[in-house]
C-alpha cells in the first residue's frame, strides 16, 4: 500500500478538457453519505478528501496523484434528493462523461453502506457502466456498524446479486474507523494499476514502475507568472 501512501491533492476539474494526463486512474464513486470520502482516506493514510456531515459536497472531480501519472479520481456522489435539480444536473452530466469516455480510467470503486446495500441506483450505476468493460470492487463500508455475522450475511447476499448484475465486479466488507478491509481492497486496486502500468517504459528508464518521473527529474514548474500554491498538484512538489 505504499503507492497509496504516498498520494497528495492534484487537481479539481470541472470539465474532462481539464483533467490531467494520465497512465492510470481508479475513481471512486457512490451515493452521498456512504463514507466514500473517508475510504480514499484510509486508503491513502491522510486527510486529503474532505469528510463533510452535508451530503453532495462533491460536486466535481478531484484527482489525488499516486505517482507515475496515476491518480485516485473522487466523483460527486450520487442520489442525494436534497440537492436542487439545477444543481445536481451538471455534476451528474460530468460524472456520466466522465465515466463513458474517460480512457485512462482503469477500474471503478463503488462505495456502498453496508445497511443499504445495492439501492435501486446503485444497480443502475452498474448496470449503466457495465458495458465498458471495466473491473468494478464494491466496498460495503460501516462494517463496524453490524455484528459479524449480519455483516457477512449482507456480503453473501451482494457476492450473489453481483454476479447476475455486473459480473466483473468483486465485494468486500470494509471500515474506515476500524481501519478493516484496507489490505484487501489494497490489492485490489493496486492489481488494476499495475496492468494498466507502462511496465517496458519504467525499465528502459531504469526506474521503478512506481516512480514518479517528474520527481525523478526534480521537476518544478519554472514559469514566472505561476504561483505554487495555485498550481495542479502544488502540494506535491517539494522545495
Amino acid at each position: 500500500m505504499s503507492l497509496f501512501r504516498s498520494a497528495c491533492f492534484f487537481k479539481t476539474v470541472a470539465s474532462l478538457a481539464d483533467a490531467p494526463a494520465s497512465v492510470g486512474e481508479i475513481a471512486f464513486v457512490g451515493r452521498s453519505n456512504t463514507g466514500k470520502s473517508s475510504a480514499i482516506n484510509a486508503l491513502t493514510g491522510s486527510p486529503l478528501a474532505f469528510v463533510s456531515k452535508t451530503p453532495g459536497r462533491t460536486r466535481l472531480i478531484n484527482y489525488y496523484a499516486l505517482g507515475g501519472e496515476r491518480f485516485f479520481v473522487d466523483l460527486p456522489g450520487y442520489g442525494y434528493a436534497r440537492v436542487p435539480e439545477a444543481t445536481r444536473a451538471p455534476w451528474e452530466r460530468l460524472l456520466g462523461s466522465y465515466l463513458q469516455t474517460r480512457a485512462p480510467l482503469c477500474g471503478l470503486a463503488v462505495v456502498m453502506d453496508v445497511r443499504q446495500a445495492l439501492t435501486e441506483l446503485d444497480q443502475r450505476m452498474l448496470g449503466w457502466f457495465r458495458p465498458t468493460g471495466k473491473p468494478v470492487h464494491v466496498l460495503l463500508t460501516k462494517a463496524d456498524k453490524l455484528s459479524r455475522e449480519a455483516a457477512q450475511k449482507i456480503l453473501r447476499r451482494v457476492e450473489a446479486e453481483l454476479a447476475v448484475l455486473a459480473p466483473n465486479a468483486s465485494v468486500q466488507l470494509f471500515s474506515s474507523l476500524k481501519r478493516s478491509g484496507l489490505e484487501q481492497a489494497a490489492a485490489v486496486l493496486l492489481g488494476w494499476l499495475d496492468a494498466s502500468a507502462p511496465r517496458a517504459l519504467g525499465v528502459a528508464l531504469g526506474r521503478e514502475p512506481n516512480e514518479n518521473p517528474r520527481q525523478d527529474r526534480g521537476w518544478r514548474n519554472k514559469s514566472p507568472r505561476a504561483k505554487r500554491g495555485n498550481q495542479p498538484g502544488a502540494k506535491c512538489l517539494k522545495v
